[in-house]
């Protein structure tokens, strides 16, 4: 199952895509929270599910739990709904929004069926997206070449005994803090961020000395033919260990941080008058 986070009208819902049964699951939360421009999102779902349970719909059973990222930036378990069960849902929500964001799930379908049958379509879209968000081709290509490594590491954790959630991010956290002297939450706080994606406002340098550690990590654990957590937890920390010394060199020599605190995160208006 892929997690992604997906935008509407600017405000992100939380996706999931199922492999085996080829469909979209949504953050029901996410959505209300858009619908509603409630304060209280959970409050108000937790009132619907109420009301939809009374009315004996099957949409309710339909409802799963998935484990995501929250706000807080821990796992925790979130309602979720396939496109079918969330237009029903939708329906019971008096929103002018509705209707938009009926056409936006539409659309998100249409484009996942259109990535299935020519993937570079996914890629072009990535290009398109980072382009309007202002960033330069030479970030933007260190930054799928950086996507492409990860992916080739997560296919070998995958391969070999590494399955859960959790357990990606454990091991994503022990090649992150070893290179940088951070945790990935640390980093995250450093930048200034919440729930956005850290690789998207990590600088270049960020960029290639997190691929160089994820790509000594993939090879150490391909040479001693890493099975499991705990072996692929100790191919993660060498993996690391290879870049940190990289970076410690470059820093070195050019008397400048790699890892930093700037991010691209657009600048709040009183900021700006400011200057």
């Amino acid at each position: 199952m892929e997690d992604q986070i997906k935008l509407f009208n600017h405000k992100k819902v939380r996706t999931h895509w199922d492999e085996k049964l080829e469909k979209w699951y949504f953050s029901i939360i996410d959505v209300v929270e858009i619908l509603t421009e409630s304060s209280i999102p959970k409050r108000y779902w937790s009132d619907l599910k109420k009301k939809l349970s009374n009315e004996g719909l099957d949409s309710y059973e339909k409802i799963v739990q998935l484990k995501v990222i929250a706000n807080d930036g821990k796992m925790r378990m979130t309602d979720f709904a396939d496109t079918e069960t969330l237009l029903r849902i939708i329906q019971s929500i008096p929103s002018p929004k509705a209707e938009p964001f009926k056409v936006w799930l539409a659309k998100v379908g249409y484009e996942r069926m259109k990535e299935i049958a020519d993937p570079s379509q996914s890629i072009d879209r990535a290009r398109e997206n980072w382009q309007k968000l202002g960033r330069s081709e030479k970030w933007i290509q260190q930054r799928m070449t950086g996507q492409e490594t990860r992916n080739k590491l997560t296919d070998y954790w995958r391969e070999n005994g590494v399955e859960k959630l959790d357990e990606f991010a454990y091991l994503t956290n022990i090649i992150h803090q070893e290179w940088t002297g951070l945790t990935v939450k640390s980093h995250k706080e450093k930048k200034g961020l919440k729930t956005q994606n850290l690789r998207d406002h990590m600088s270049e340098a960020e960029l290639i000395f997190t691929a160089l550690a994820e790509l000594s990590t993939r090879q150490i654990a391909e040479t001693i033919d890493a099975k499991g957590l705990k072996e692929n937890a100790k191919a993660s920390k060498k993996g690391g260990t290879i870049a940190k010394d990289a970076r410690l060199k470059l820093e070195e020599q050019t008397g400048r941080k790699v890892v930093t605190g700037e991010n691209f995160l657009p600048i709040p208006k009183e900021k700006k008058m400011l200057k």
